[in-house]
């Protein structure tokens, strides 16, 4: 095993460097590690390359231009850079199938065909590669047999757990590390590599758990499918909380007090999105029904249900404010990213909103404060504005659908008179209610009197 108290530098390769692998090539160098970060998009690779973030992330520019600087990270689109390398990351995109429920994995095939004959060519030296994309169950077992053959290569699944706004925190200090295995009795290179790349974190007395393939692989969905329904059972007692009078935030309070439950992911709303939720309780649900087991899992197509359906609701709860039609009405939109301190706008629940708003005939105008550019790339068309001023002016209905700082702490009184109408709906409870009443305007909260 290795000496984790004195490790030597390894050199990496993270494979694929969007979000997730950027961040992680990042705090690897960080780590101390020399990292070749390979991506077949040269405009994103060039952008890294030189220290340039293409993405919003707190904390994310600073570590990029310092390990890039340092000379111990870099970046490529040439397969041929990797040829002396002891750990592999695959962080590559794994999106929903369009054909299905299911999970692509194109894009992991496709790096492991170009890495095959890099790992046949170094004549048995110990070589890992380590997955840290999100796969249905059973994919790391498959990918194994594709390397067994290779002198010297070994597979391991180390799924990540980062909260996107939280991307380096949780990378560089993570509540837990997962290593899967094909085999926990026969798998020291694994555990060996891995416990170097992570000394540092292990010597922090992180957690290091050793499981095998399957069980390391359901962490991070299960993980992800248990929160969604969080999220989707408080919403859906926020609507009895609509329709009985009850206060949503009371209920949340009160439960989240028992320790069986917590209260984290109990605040009602519009629902998540985002690039994994969604994507993860989905190929969940698929790859039951590939294994056998669908009818335990058909609550997940219920949490789905549950979550698009707050957009819906938005929707009407919308067209009520304004008279019953959205046609020609003028709406401003507060936030486009499915979060804040992101600029992702994947699944967004506030993006959809304002697309179905748009498309009922709503003259809509949104803002964000790191997702603009993205929007306005997805959807040409859309009135996308950079002040929050702007936005409001003569505006018949806000929504606020994304909870960054600086909406959260909007001063009720001094925008009143940018508005035609002083009306919001808080789709994110986030808005001090008696500040905002006193100041004039009508407050529609999700689930609260």
């Amino acid at each position: 095993m290795t000496d984790v108290s004195s490790p030597r530098p390894l050199t990496l390769s993270v494979i694929g460097v969007g979000y997730l692998g950027a961040v992680h090539a990042a705090a690897m160098a960080e780590l101390g590690h020399r990292v070749i970060g390979l991506d077949v998009d040269a405009d994103r690779v060039a952008a890294l390359s030189e220290g340039r973030s293409p993405f919003h992330e707190p904390g994310f520019d600073e570590l990029l231009l310092r390990n890039v600087r340092s000379g111990r990270l870099t970046f490529t689109t040439d397969y041929a850079k990797l040829t002396d390398v002891d750990v592999h990351f695959l962080a590559l995109g794994t999106p929903q199938r369009a054909d299905g429920l299911g999970a692509d994995l194109s894009y992991i095939e496709s790096a492991l065909d170009a890495l095959v004959p890099l790992l046949e060519a170094r004549d048995g030296k110990p070589t890992l590669i380590a997955g840290k994309s999100t796969v249905p169950v059973g994919t790391a077992r498959g990918l194994h047999a594709r390397i067994t053959a290779i002198d010297g290569v070994a597979l391991a699944w180390n799924p990540e757990f980062l909260r996107e706004g939280f991307a380096v925190e949780d990378t560089l200090r993570p509540d837990r590390l997962v290593y899967g295995v094909a085999d926990q009795g026969n798998a020291s290179t694994e555990i060996s590599l891995l416990d170097t790349v992570y000394a540092e974190l292990i010597g922090l007395e992180i957690p290091r758990k050793v499981y095998n393939f399957e069980s390391a692989e359901l962490v991070k969905v299960s993980a992800n499918s248990f929160l969604a329904t969080k999220i989707s059972f408080i919403n859906a007692i926020s609507e009895l909380c609509d329709v009985t009078g009850a206060d949503v935030n009371d209920v949340a309070e009160a439960i989240g007090m028992d320790d069986r439950i917590g209260a984290k992911f109990l605040r009602a709303g519009i629902g998540f999105g985002g690039g994994c939720l969604p994507k993860d309780i989905r190929g969940l649900l698929s790859r039951a029904g590939e294994l056998g087991s669908v009818d335990s899992f058909a609550f997940l197509r219920d949490i789905d249900a549950i979550n698009t359906g707050r957009r819906e609701y938005v929707v009407r709860l919308a067209k009520r404010l304004l008279d019953g039609t959205l046609d020609g009405k003028r709406v401003a939109v507060l936030g486009a990213a499915f979060k804040p301190d992101t600029d992702d706008v994947r699944d967004s629940p506030a993006l959809d909103i304002a697309l179905k708003l748009y498309s009922e005939g709503a003259k809509v105008s949104i803002t964000d404060p790191a997702a603009n550019e993205n929007v306005r790339r997805r959807y040409p068309s859309f009135h996308v504005e950079d002040s929050v001023e702007e936005t409001l002016r003569d505006a018949e209905l806000v929504l606020l659908l994304t909870e960054w700082k600086e909406y959260r702490e909007l001063d009720p009184a001094s925008v009143r008179d940018l508005v035609a109408t002083a009306q919001i709906i808080d789709g994110r409870n986030a808005l001090d209610l008696s500040a905002w009443r006193a100041a004039g305007w009508q407050v529609e909260a999700l689930g609260r009197p």
